[in-house]
């Protein structure tokens, strides 16, 4: 339906002004195509053409309206979404700054010549916390192309210094691990994986990987990792590892203020179960690895009371003891 040749050509012209130049907002008279085909592109046509390549476009499956002219009425995102995901890569803090500045241009070209005035607050790049790892999205593709061929991997591990830069652990030795799952989490991404000398998951920002490197040797099968024995579950997985420390889960009973119940949806979802409710006061039972209840505790302490297990609750009233006599 195309043709071919100069008229091929033209009609891609045609939806690349639609593409760039249109939208509900902003719709394209003939004249202002015809005008457009040759100020930009250097090519001329009449308005019969004009309408005879819209209409091979729309037999195309374009969805192409027309009111007082024409405009694309449907594109792969429209603004919203587009703008949804610049935000999402503009505060990540996984990406570098140049990488963030390259990934939301691809994303503005996405939307028309008008998008990229809805999104003129991405100027103050500088000003928000971006990674320092060069490495980290060549880094990610190794990750998911050993997840996809079931293939260990081997890195180096880092933390920073206070240089402010990264500076391997473990004197530069490097990491042998089974790469099972990449997940967000806070801003960052992490490894799901196994290290291979020992049979329980761990997390790994990637970040903080270097020198990511696919092994030939097979993955370890997942049978032989105690967390996936026990039947593994992603979003329980994550609710049960809101600060992404490793180890065991346990349950914990606490009481919390009954306004404080969007923050607990918020951290662990659904995944927990109220066991009492007073006037002012909830008690609420969840199973959650034993540092992140430590350190979420802390943070809303004015709110929150946990009560078991004995081990925890004395672990939190020797933090805040300390904490009481540094701040006397």
């Amino acid at each position: 339906m195309f043709g071919t040749g100069a008229k091929k050509g033209r009609i891609m012209l045609v939806l690349d002004i639609l593409k760039s130049y249109s939208d509900e907002g902003h719709q394209l008279t003939q004249q202002e195509i015809l005008r457009i085909l040759k100020s930009q592109y250097g090519t001329e046509c009449d308005r019969r053409s004009v309408k005879s390549y819209i209409d091979s476009l729309i037999g195309l499956g374009y969805e192409i309206s027309y009111e007082k002219g024409y405009y694309l009425g449907s594109r792969d995102f429209d603004d919203t979404e587009l703008r949804m995901l610049i935000d999402s890569v503009l505060f990540s803090k996984t990406l570098s700054e140049s990488q963030t500045k390259s990934l939301i241009e691809k994303l503005k070209s996405l939307g028309n010549n008008y998008f990229s005035a809805k999104v003129s607050y991405i100027s103050s790049l500088h000003e928000l916390q971006h990674a320092d790892n060069k490495q980290m999205m060549i880094s990610l593709d190794k990750i998911n192309d050993a997840i996809d061929g079931k293939k260990k991997i081997s890195f180096v591990y880092n933390e920073y210094g206070d240089d402010l830069k990264l500076h391997p652990k473990r004197d530069g030795l490097e990491y042998i691990v089974n790469p099972y799952q990449i997940v967000a989490n806070n801003g960052f991404f992490y490894l799901v994986g196994n290290y291979d000398k020992y049979d329980n998951i761990g997390h790994y920002r990637i970040d903080k990987m270097t020198d990511v490197e696919i092994l030939k040797d097979k993955v370890k099968p997942k049978k032989k990792v105690a967390e996936f024995r026990q039947g593994y579950s992603l979003p329980k997985h994550m609710a049960e590892h809101i600060y992404m420390f490793s180890g065991p889960s346990v349950y914990a009973k606490f009481l919390i203020d009954k306004d404080m119940v969007g923050t607990l949806i918020d951290w662990f979802g659904s995944g927990f179960k109220i066991l009492g409710k007073g006037d002012e006061k909830i008690t609420v039972l969840v199973s959650c690895n034993e540092s992140a209840i430590f350190y979420w505790a802390l943070q809303y302490g004015p709110y929150v009371e946990v009560l078991e297990p004995a081990s925890l609750r004395q672990k939190i009233s020797d933090a805040v003891c300390g904490m009481k006599e540094k701040y006397s």
